[in-house]
Order: structure tokens, then C-alpha cells, then sequence
């Protein structure tokens, strides 16, 4: 049996209360939605700046009626304080999600990314710090790793931030530390690696490559690839961040604590690999996409060339073991979107 489940047994006798903030969101709402199928209580923050109703009504349709009833949502802003100390209470457990994420939005307007990544984790830092939560979970980023040539990127040799979005994401790192040292706040980061899968929005300027790709194909437009496409990822679908943040927010191994991991697969995708995958998985039930072609154009500011983790730290530490392969993940996500998009 490994360590995620017998976790979801230990939770399912001794149900705790969790507060997620960006639950509305794609990662969020799937935290959501896995914890009140282990009979979990919730609260859930969210401003719908990026979030969507229509993701939690997606998740109460999953669930049952006496799960849906363990869940309370506040709507509120984490650059309000009142709002940040009003969702902490009695809460045991923090998953803090609630960002603006995107490098191109970063250096579009910075001093909003600045507000939300930094003012907005400041503020649930200090509500979670006077509510004397067990743990504070937070959202970290491979953007940390910024312009060092290293793979696979190991969690101590971080190069220099590449956008302000990684300058954001840095800081929130060094906030817990510091949280951690002066307060015993005890707390850890997760530095997500490409996540994808179901309720990842494919609309917007600012959506990710795969869900992006995902609504072309369905939508018979072009796909548009930045670069020569030999730029790679280490993509990880998103069973496997939700299990790493409940492993996280519940580890008693002193050594864990306190801690930045990486969350993703140990593998590397090129942009070029993964338009086949998917284009090959949604040919299956719209065959016009078989004859799709990819339109090749310039880089894009702030993207680092490759990007591939070393996850023996969260494998020994948290006994992190992932469920899903890029392979298996597109698979769930083929069918989300079809079943979305395709209607």
C-alpha cells in the first residue's frame, strides 16, 4: 500500500477541515473535489479573478449531497486581510492556490502579479500564523529555477528569476522560510512542474499549452507552437499535484516540514511530442484533427528552453508516487475536453 493510500484511509476515519483558496480554480476545484470524496471539511476561497463558478458546480456533480453539504465557500479576495483571517478559522490545514499565474501576464502588468503572488501570500501567511493552522501548503513554481542550465533541476540550485512571476514565486519561498523560523509556522512548498488535466481552462490570453491545444483541435483552429517546438516540459497531470499536497499538508516526519518539493514526473516532453499525443487522442473522435498542422512562431519572452525535475526529494520525504504518466493523464484530460468542447 503506498503512503497516498493509506493517507486517504487515515482521513476517511478522522475527517480534518481544509481551506483551499483559489477553489474555484483548475487546481483548486480538483483539491475540492478529492477531499470531499474522502469526507473531508472544506472551506473554499475564491474572487473568480481566474476561477470559475461553473468549476465548483462541476465538482458538486461529482460528489454526493452529504459531501456537497461539508463544504462552506467564501467569496473573497487574499489582498484583503479580513477576508484571509474570516476563512482561516478552524481551519487544520492550508492549500494555498490563490495566484495569478502566467509568465506573459507577469510582464504584462507586474505590479498586479505583485499584489496577488506576494501581498496576497503575505496576508494568508499572517492569518494562517494567528489562527495556528497545522500546516500551511503553498503553490510554489519551477519558474524559480529561472535561468540555470541544470536538468534535471534539483530543489537547492536555483538560478536567476527569468520573469516577475518567478521573482513572485521566489519570495512566496522565502516568506515561508522566514514565517517558518521566526513564528514556527510550519509549512511547505510545492513547485509545480506543467500541471495539467480536467477544468484547466483553454480560453484566455494567458491559458496553457495543452488545454489551449486541446480547443483548437475541437475548434478546428490552428495550433501554435512557440519556438521550433523542441522546447520540453516536465508535464504532470493533476492526480498527482493533488496527491502531493495532501501528503504534504499531513506529513509528521520532522525532516519534511519546512521544505520546498518539485511535483512533477522526472520526464521531459518536447511541445513537438505532445501536439502528436494529443492530436492523436482527439483524431480517435474527430478525425479532421488527424490532418492538423502546428504553425511555428517566435519564442516567447521569459520561457526557459528545458525543464525537467529531480522528484527524489519528495519520493523519499513525502513517499510521493505518482498515478498517472503524461500518457495516462492525456488520456483523462481527451476525454474531459471531448465531453466539454466537443459536444
Amino acid at each position: 500500500m503506498s503512503a497516498y493510500q493509506e493517507l486517504q484511509g487515515t482521513l476517511r476515519s478522522a475527517p480534518k477541515t481544509w481551506l483551499i483558496t483559489g477553489v474555484a480554480g483548475f487546481i483548486g476545484s480538483n483539491l475540492l473535489e478529492t477531499l470531499l470524496s474522502l469526507d473531508q471539511q472544506v472551506v473554499g476561497l475564491d474572487n473568480f479573478d481566474t476561477g470559475h463558478r461553473q468549476n465548483l458546480e462541476r465538482v458538486q456533480a461529482l460528489v454526493t449531497p452529504e459531501q456537497w453539504r461539508r463544504f462552506r465557500f467564501q467569496e473573497g479576495d487574499i489582498c484583503d486581510p479580513s477576508a484571509c483571517v474570516a476563512a482561516v478559522q478552524g481551519v487544520d490545514y492550508v492549500l494555498h492556490q490563490a495566484a495569478l499565474g502566467s509568465v506573459p501576464r507577469s510582464l504584462e502588468n507586474p505590479r498586479r502579479t505583485n499584489d496577488t503572488n506576494i501581498t496576497g501570500f503575505l496576508n494568508m501567511l499572517v492569518a494562517a500564523r494567528d489562527a495556528r493552522v497545522r500546516r500551511f501548503v503553498y503553490a510554489a513554481s519551477s519558474s524559480t529555477y529561472g535561468d540555470h542550465p541544470g536538468l534535471p533541476k534539483v530543489e537547492e540550485v536555483i538560478g536567476k528569476p527569468l520573469s516577475p512571476y518567478a521573482v513572485t514565486k521566489y519570495v512566496n519561498e522565502l516568506y515561508a522560510d522566514v514565517f517558518a523560523r521566526c513564528y514556527g509556522l510550519s509549512s511547505i512548498g510545492l513547485r509545480y512542474f506543467n500541471v495539467f488535466g480536467p477544468r484547466q481552462d483553454p480560453n484566455g490570453a494567458y491559458a496553457a499549452v495543452i488545454p489551449k491545444w486541446y480547443g483548437a483541435l475541437l475548434s478546428g483552429e490552428q495550433i501554435q507552437i512557440n519556438g521550433d517546438g523542441e522546447t520540453s516540459r516536465d508535464f504532470c497531470y493533476i492526480a498527482n499535484v493533488v496527491q502531493a499536497n495532501l501528503l504534504a499538508a499531513t506529513s509528521e516526519r520532522a525532516e519534511a516540514v519546512n521544505q520546498v518539493y518539485n511535483v512533477a514526473l522526472g520526464d521531459r516532453t518536447t511541445l513537438n511530442e505532445l501536439f502528436e499525443l494529443i492530436r492523436q487522442r482527439v483524431a480517435r473522435s474527430v478525425p479532421a484533427a488527424a490532418s492538423a498542422v502546428a504553425n511555428y512562431r517566435a519564442f516567447r519572452d521569459g520561457d526557459v528552453r528545458h525543464s525537467q525535475a529531480d522528484t527524489s526529494k519528495i519520493v523519499s520525504l513525502l513517499g510521493y508516487a505518482p498515478t498517472h504518466r503524461v500518457a495516462e493523464g492525456l488520456d483523462q484530460a481527451t476525454a474531459y475536453y471531448l465531453a466539454v468542447i466537443g459536444r
